[in-house]
């Protein structure tokens, strides 16, 4: 089953926030909004697009509005992941 990781989103967020912009996701860091670690809706719009374009999945733009923090995005993109795989 295909599953996106917490070392990909953040290679992901730091390719599309730019060079130095934002900072690393840990553990520690899954529960904190994006906006405080450094990433800006933008940054997130790029990183959705990159995973529907390679997932061939269309992920729900109100849950993603929703998802505020790295967990909650994971946790959006793992179930729409696993829906797909079970249909």
């Amino acid at each position: 089953m295909d599953r996106l990781e917490l070392d990909r989103l953040t290679e992901l967020l730091r390719e599309c926030a730019g060079e130095g912009e934002g900072i690393g996701l840990d553990g520690d860091a899954l529960d904190t909004p994006f906006l405080d670690l450094g990433y800006d809706s933008l940054a997130l719009l790029q990183v959705t697009g990159i995973i529907e374009r390679d997932h061939d999945l269309m992920l729900d733009e109100e849950a993603l509005d929703e998802a505020e923090t790295p967990r909650q995005y994971l946790d959006l993109v793992n179930r729409a992941l696993a829906a797909r795989t079970a249909a």
